[in-house]
């Protein structure tokens, strides 16, 4: 399937390359400049297309960005100013087929980050568990004093496989989960966990929250519950792990006292030109941080770019991405 959307991408760009060789050519005619002359002395940039998609697919696709950001909020306990949460997204293992160090190199910079919490926000797999085996020891690597947190995404859910039977892909979807665990993982199915410090007064909480996958828009198959998830919570400052971005503007703002949602899903559409994202035209929230205030305080939803690809494997502009988040409390909270 990707050699065919990759296929399908390069006509599309290689017919917008000849419109546009069409319109430059037309508008020299118009001042005297031969229609032919200017269009076959560009035909050159037929090439360009080929070489950005060759590009993303041997050196994009294996470029890593670590992104630091800041979440500052009030409701952040003194005992957790300075907690480091490394965020992840997206691996679709089919990705790794071949590219087994690639993904060591990335457990190793997320461990070098020294994090007090890592939290996967889904799309381990592409189609099928099977991507899981030949990384299970590389995976199993990932070190946090907290250690790690994951959630199901759509992919998970094993919903573009050509199974023989509905039991045949829930029995899929139970491995994905099954793997999940056996590596260590704390998988939130609609769950949450609460992370505890001893403060100057108190015991300090913050909560970790998990759904399944939840998503605004038809395509995408909601699977998850907020309110059970939620139910029992006890931290000061509450952190979703939500795989599409779009429950969060649904569900979550305005909604809820969620103070920081996690998730990853659009890949930013795995390309980038000269600071368009095509993404946008899909997804409101794409890619990196955004923010509001509600009843509630300041609200925060952070989307990874992802580590994996799915439909085409190049990343043009759009480098797989390790987020480093670092909770601070206000001054206020501090000085309490």
């Amino acid at each position: 399937m990707e050699f065919i959307f990759g296929l399908t991408v390069l006509g599309f760009a290689s017919l917008a390359t000849v419109f546009l060789l069409l319109i430059v050519a037309g508008v020299a005619a118009a001042f005297g400049v031969s229609f032919g002359t200017v269009f076959l002395n560009g035909l050159w940039a037929l090439a360009i297309p080929p070489a950005v998609i060759l590009y993303g697919w041997l050196i994009g696709r294996n470029q890593v960005a670590v992104n630091h950001v800041e979440i500052v909020s009030e409701h952040v306990p003194a005992s957790f100013d300075g907690y480091r949460i490394v965020h992840i997204s997206d691996m679709h293992l089919r990705s790794f087929k071949s590219r087994g160090k690639a993904l060591e190199k990335i457990v190793d910079r997320v461990n070098a980050e020294n994090p007090d919490l890592i939290a996967f926000t889904g799309d381990l797999v592409t189609t099928h568990p099977l991507e899981i085996s030949p990384h299970a020891d590389v995976l199993g690597r990932f070190r946090a004093k907290d250690g790690v947190v994951s959630v199901m995404g759509n992919h998970d859910y094993c919903p573009y496989n050509d199974w023989s039977s509905e039991q045949e892909m829930l029995d899929a979807v139970d491995t994905v989960r099954v793997w999940e665990r056996r590596l260590g993982w704390k998988l939130l199915d609609d769950t949450h966990i609460d992370i505890a410090r001893q403060g100057t007064e108190k015991v300090d909480t913050i909560s970790v929250i998990g759904v399944e996958n939840i998503s605004a828009m038809r395509q995408f198959a909601t699977h998850g519950d907020l309110q059970k998830a939620m139910e029992g919570t006890g931290g000061d400052f509450r952190i979703l792990l939500s795989h599409d971005p779009t429950h969060w503007r649904a569900e979550v703002l305005g909604k809820t006292d969620i103070g920081l949602t996690l998730s990853g899903h659009t890949h930013n559409a795995q390309c980038r030109f000269f600071g368009l994202e095509p993404s946008r035209l899909v997804f409101r929230e794409n890619s990196g941080l955004y923010s509001e205030k509600t009843a509630y305080g300041r609200q925060y939803l952070y989307v990874n770019d992802g580590l994996g690809e799915t439909m085409f494997p190049a990343r043009i502009g759009v480098p797989s991405e390790i987020t480093v988040i670092t909770l601070s409390a206000s001054e206020g909270t501090r000085n309490k």
